[in-house]
């Protein structure tokens, strides 16, 4: 029952996000734009020093494009979504629903994924491909471990995002969260620099967060800088960050929704 409301919700969310398809035509140039800048960035760094950080040109040009590649991919905003529908009172319609409300945010979120991976992430990954030297995965086993890695970082921001987004129960605004969790996400993810050329104090705190998982540990399985013994261990971690948050998220809602308080009315 509760993995076909799942499936409902996924399509649900798919078919959502048709009406925003032309947001997603410009997205392509903006992601190709990001990828640009930081190709220039890279090559004047690697021209004074080839080899930083334990990194290849090749392999840290790749690395950029790959990392925007996914962020397309697991990229989703029903933290504002749930924030809004709960300031304008629209939750009280959808807490009527006779399944989990956290369930339908949670499909929401893999359909919308879905729909970015066809017209966003494959579009993007043939254009990224065309313009720059991006290296091919190092084995089919790595590509393999690459999607399965994949597939916890979206149930990872999905389960992350829904959980900040409850907390819009008891807070009037969330605006100045959505923007703390945006810029930790983006900056310890792995995405804007590798997490390996983090000082150690830095890298060891966030070796503890689960946003590491949501962009690093995919690039690097896909880069092959992780052997298979610690693909296991990582793979079974980021397990545990998408149990722990999915859990954490039912719980709080399930905590605070008992005295809500709609905001809008």
């Amino acid at each position: 029952m509760n993995a076909r409301a799942l499936f409902a919700f996924a399509r649900m969310g798919f078919l959502d996000m048709l009406a925003y398809r032309v947001r997603y035509y410009t997205g392509v140039i903006n992601y190709f734009i990001n990828v640009t800048v930081y190709y220039f960035i890279w090559k004047a760094v690697f021209s004074a020093n080839p080899g930083y950080g334990g990194f290849r040109m090749e392999e840290m040009i790749t690395y950029v494009a790959v990392g925007w590649i996914i962020r397309s991919f697991y990229f989703n905003n029903i933290d504002w979504d749930l924030s809004i529908s709960i300031q304008e009172g629209k939750i009280a319609m959808e807490m009527m629903r006779p399944v989990s409300l956290p369930l339908s945010y949670i499909g929401r979120a893999m359909g919308e994924a879905a729909f970015r991976a066809i017209l966003l992430a494959i579009p993007v990954s043939i254009v990224l491909a065309i313009v720059f030297p991006i290296l091919p995965p190092k084995s089919p086993a790595h590509l393999g471990l690459f999607f399965l890695s994949l597939l916890g970082s979206v149930l990872i921001v999905a389960s992350l995002n829904f959980l900040v987004g409850s907390c819009a129960l008891v807070l009037i605004s969330i605006q100045g969260l959505l923007r703390f969790k945006f810029w930790m996400q983006e900056l310890l993810s792995g995405l804007l620099v590798p997490l390996a050329l983090f000082p150690a104090p830095l890298r060891a705190v966030s070796s503890w967060l689960p946003f590491e998982h949501i962009g690093y540990t995919p690039m690097m399985i896909y880069l092959g800088k992780t052997s298979f013994a610690q693909v296991r261990s990582t793979l079974m971690l980021e397990l545990c960050w998408v149990v722990g948050l999915l859990f954490a998220g039912v719980w709080v809602w399930n905590r605070l929704s008992r005295a809500i308080t709609i905001q809008g009315g």
